[in-house]
């Protein structure tokens, strides 16, 4: 069972950055993809970002495009989340997922960690 600790959540004022990093327990193919998500209260989950292994193909939801970088150490078995001129929109609890599929839908993440708050101030 791959495990996924997330780590980096905050409060930031409108404008600021966040880095979020999430650290999975091994690597594996069921660890091929790595996402992030984020809920927000009284939401649905919804998809940030992902990244294949290889680091080449990533892809955004369209509210984070310009703002937000997805990258990952494999070496580490470490994805990260650069999060840049933040908006007070972007306030949710952001979780990190992996999975085998390049798909924005989170039924098809096999593995999650607990989530890590992300506050924006206006």
């Amino acid at each position: 069972q791959v495990q996924l600790v997330e780590s980096g959540g905050g409060l930031v004022q409108a404008g600021g950055s966040l880095r979020l990093s999430c650290a999975a327990s091994e690597r594996t193919y069921r660890t091929e993809v790595m996402g992030w998500f984020r809920q927000a209260p009284g939401k649905d989950r919804e998809f940030v970002a992902r990244v294949t292994r290889s680091g080449g193909n990533t892809y955004y939801t369209d509210s984070v495009k310009g703002r937000f970088t997805i990258s990952r150490d494999n070496a580490k078995n470490i994805v990260y989340l650069q999060m840049n001129s933040l908006k007070p929109e972007d306030t949710a609890v952001y979780y990190c997922a992996a999975g085998i599929g390049a798909t924005t839908l989170p039924q098809y993440y096999e593995f999650w960690g607990q989530g890590t708050q992300v506050t924006i101030s206006s």
